[in-house]
């Protein structure tokens, strides 16, 4: 039996598919930016584990698009030795519902969501980030 809908079945963007979203995201950061960031390693999971659900009480995986992980710029000792890589990861289910959700082209809110996480590693808050993306409106 043939396919009653009249649009042709699509899958989802994928985990690489959110991957090569965000590398192009990562492109657009000016390169006086771009510098503080090119050590830091991104990684998209269909959701956030356990651990994170946990340490941030989220009622739901659903709860968060992305999230930073490291040590901060402004934080950071030259006398320190690093013990673990900076991390950003993005969370490809609930970017996905966001979108459907929104309507906003996926690129646009996968882009926010990294150069907020990206912020937070330059050692801001969602407070202060908050207040920059007002005054850029």
């Amino acid at each position: 039996m043939a396919d009653p809908s009249p649009t042709p079945h699509m899958d989802p963007p994928s985990l690489d598919d959110i991957d090569t979203l965000a590398r192009h995201a990562l492109a657009t950061i000016p390169p006086r930016l771009a510098r503080h960031v090119q050590d830091v390693v991104i990684r998209i999971a269909d959701f956030p584990d356990d651990e994170t659900m946990a340490e941030m009480a989220l009622n739901s995986p659903f709860d968060l698009l992305g999230l930073y992980r490291g040590v901060s710029l402004d934080r950071k000792s030259v006398s320190d030795a690093p013990t673990d890589f900076d991390m950003i990861f993005l969370y490809r289910r609930p970017l996905l519902d966001y979108w459907i959700e929104t309507e906003e082209p996926l690129w646009r809110i996968v882009r926010n969501v990294l150069i907020h996480e990206c912020g937070h590693h330059f050692g801001l808050s969602d407070r202060e980030m908050a207040r920059i993306e007002r005054s850029a409106d």
